[in-house]
């Protein structure tokens, strides 16, 4: 395990889960789609509150299982209430540290994480446990946001602040927001073998979609764990969270606002 774990840096709050509630396979693990057969087993690392993980385990029904992983109870609940009132028996939740996974050697024939590895305290020993738990001749998955390459317009100061701001808090935290771009490099390291590197986007320029992105961030700046560890940490003041919350709201409401998130991707085997 690490010496120095890192901080989540989004935490828990409502509009944190409300922006990972919008994430289903089809627009967050369109790369890994084609690999995926009914009857596999599937290990959903870092899911959150599983919307993700459902869907996996609808594509590998009837016969295949799916566990979903996350470091805290906070989101399993709910995820596991989903699952009940979906009729989905083939998926279990279960809290666990991608750092030292609480599964037998070559446990699943996919080993997956969406968003994960720019959160953890070293994302190479998280890919050596991931490819640990996996079995032969199976499939390591990693999907990771880039923030650098975050681009939007119209332009706005305080959006530029709050990526670099975004940027100094989750580096302070422990973590590397722009993972993307390094998914190839820390795959590499790990060991891992026929590795296909890709990337894909969101994009939100529709009028709810761009109402949807901009308010929920203009919350998540003030409310969320990203707030308290910005501020914990020296790196902002309430009143420019504020302003920066402020600015999410104007950029919301621009008739030709669009924002685009990259991401990079991998498959590669243990």
């Amino acid at each position: 395990m690490p010496d120095s774990p890192a901080a989540y840096i989004h935490g828990h709050h409502e509009s944190v889960l409300r922006s990972h509630r919008w994430r289903t396979a089809a627009n967050s693990a369109a790369y890994l789609l084609p690999s995926i057969e009914p009857g596999m087993a599937i290990l959903d690392v870092g899911c959150g509150p599983g919307t993700i993980t459902l869907d996996l385990a609808r594509l590998v029904a009837p016969a295949g299982r799916v566990v979903g992983l996350d470091a805290v109870e906070a989101p399993l609940a709910a995820a596991r209430a989903d699952a009940r009132s979906q009729g989905l028996a083939n998926v279990t939740f279960e809290v666990g540290d991608v750092h030292d996974l609480p599964f037998e050697n070559g446990s699943f024939d996919i080993v997956h994480a969406h968003q994960v590895l720019q959160h953890v305290g070293d994302p190479v020993a998280a890919l050596r446990e991931m490819a640990r738990v996996c079995k032969p001749g199976g499939q390591v998955a990693a999907r990771d946001s880039d923030y650098e390459a975050m681009t939007w317009f119209p332009l706005e100061p305080m959006l530029e602040r709050w990526l670099a701001l975004y940027r100094q808090t989750a580096r302070a935290s422990g973590g590397e927001p722009d993972a993307g771009r390094r998914l190839l490099g820390w795959a590499h390291a790990a060991g891992l073998t026929d590795v296909t590197p890709t990337a894909s986007a969101w994009c939100y320029a529709s009028v709810s979609d761009r109402s949807w992105w901009g308010e929920l961030w203009a919350e998540r700046v003030v409310s969320s764990t990203f707030a308290t560890q910005a501020l914990e940490h020296g790196l902002a003041t309430r009143d420019e969270l504020e302003g920066i919350a402020d600015a999410w709201h104007r950029w919301s409401t621009k008739d030709d606002a669009w924002f685009a998130i990259l991401h990079g991707e991998i498959r590669a085997r243990p």
